[in-house]
């Protein structure tokens, strides 16, 4: 049985159980569950705090984990990625008070800076080349610098405006961009026929979300400008309709062009368009 570690709470254990769902496994817990069994997949899902995933996976315990990149990468386990999963994004920034109007990170050289990753800030101020004292904390980083135990911070960033409101204005390039991924020890764990079919599905849910399917009848004189706005994975599906002189088009297109298409098509004469979501494909 394949035992696959699960965040147990916040926007990571949302995520994780929404894509193991909808790629057909049953890891939907009802209370507060340790351990889910899905035995028609033959599959244990264990959830466990996000900061220990990588842990446990590392040292061979449990096969597979999803956790954030960052957090992987602060843990120190030796593990492999095997696939990125599309969410849960955000940056890992150093960020120091507005009024000092840093232009540099080597300007932070000797300076105490708060922090939650204190293993993958330690990494990038040696690579850095900075002596920084580094004060860990588990939490609300961004009160440090008001607190006065810090003169700056290195935090996970989403939108940025939680430091905004704090003071802080984020310095250099992000260190690190972290998102959802899925672990393994070591990447043979990859190869094992029941990761080998989470993944293919995981896949094919996430590719899902980018794409929608159109469907459209346009003259037959217009087809061939019509397939050039939507030719599809392979090639558009088309089809005959009562009218000789029209068909019936279906085609993947990506979501986030959706309505620019629909002008287009509409512009040389497609009628009847209307557009469907995708749950799950294989490309």
């Amino acid at each position: 049985m394949l035992k696959v570690a699960v965040p147990n709470k916040g926007a990571l254990s949302d995520g994780a159980v929404k894509l193991l769902t909808e790629s057909g496994f049953r890891c939907q817990r009802y209370g507060r569950e340790l351990v889910v069994t899905d035995s028609s997949n033959d599959m244990e899902f264990l959830f466990l705090r996000p900061r220990d995933v990588a842990i446990y996976v590392g040292n061979g315990i449990i096969d597979l984990g999803i956790t954030g990149r960052d957090l992987a990468a602060d843990s120190g386990a030796k593990v492999t990625e095997l696939m990125p999963l599309e969410f849960g994004r955000s940056r890992f920034c150093f960020a120091a008070p507005k009024e000092l109007n840093l232009t540099s990170v080597k300007e932070l050289d000797g300076k105490r800076i708060a922090c939650s990753y204190p293993q993958l800030l330690k990494s990038k101020l040696d690579e850095l080349g900075l002596n920084c004292p580094v004060v860990r904390l588990d939490g609300a980083v961004e009160l440090s610098v008001k607190l006065g135990i810090a003169d700056a911070v290195a935090d996970v960033v989403e939108s940025g405006s939680t430091l905004k409101e704090a003071g802080l204005a984020i310095l250099g390039d992000p260190m690190l961009h972290s998102e959802a991924v899925l672990i393994a020890g070591n990447s043979a764990c990859g190869d094992n026929p029941a990761a080998k079919k989470m993944m293919a599905r995981m896949k094919g849910v996430i590719v899902a979300g980018s794409y929608v399917m159109v469907e459209y009848d346009i003259r037959r004189d217009s087809l061939e400008a019509a397939c050039r706005i939507t030719p599809g994975i392979e090639a558009p599906t088309i089809a005959p309709l009562s009218n000789p002189d029209w068909v019936a088009v279906k085609a993947m297109i990506r979501k986030n062009e959706v309505n620019n298409i629909m002008d287009e098509l509409y512009a040389i004469g497609g009628r009847g368009i209307f557009i469907t979501e995708i749950r799950a494909c294989r490309m």
